[in-house]
């Protein structure tokens, strides 16, 4: 699957979800998305529900921002390094939390020790119900 293939993929899943919550306030859709409630309500939404897996080791995970706003992908690649490996996604703020995940002949970003974006500080900083208006810088 592409970049742009789950991209879309958990827009639409977020959308799904946001439109069982259209009567609930800001607070109450952020607490919807816990990490404990979304496996009970929601276990289509990560394939890591089915096995009760985190994709970040946290109390109080957050799921309302699946992905972060401030990765970058670009599924052609940003730019090829000196040893011939393509650049396929960053972090725009270089978190001290971010890696990369380097194989023969790519790189990308490793986001699994960063939890910026699963706090609910962040999410209200960056709440929108639209999915695809938190996330619009991501494409490169």
């Amino acid at each position: 699957m592409t970049y742009e293939e789950w991209f879309l993929k958990q827009g639409e899943l977020h959308a799904n979800v946001m439109k069982k919550l259209t009567n609930k306030s800001k607070d109450e859709i952020i607490e919807y998305f816990k990490f404990e409630n979304m496996v009970k309500n929601e276990p289509d939404f990560c394939p890591l529900y089915k096995d009760n897996k985190k994709c970040h080791d946290m109390e109080d995970l957050n799921c309302y921002l699946c992905a972060c706003p401030n990765f970058r992908f670009k599924d052609e690649g940003f730019e090829k390094t000196a040893d011939g490996k393509t650049l396929y996604s960053v972090c725009n703020i270089n978190s001290r939390d971010g890696s990369q995940y380097i194989g023969e002949d790519y790189i990308h970003q490793n986001c699994s020790l960063c939890i910026v974006p699963h706090r609910v500080k962040y999410i209200k900083k960056n709440f929108n119900t639209n999915w695809f208006e938190v996330m619009k810088d991501v494409r490169s």
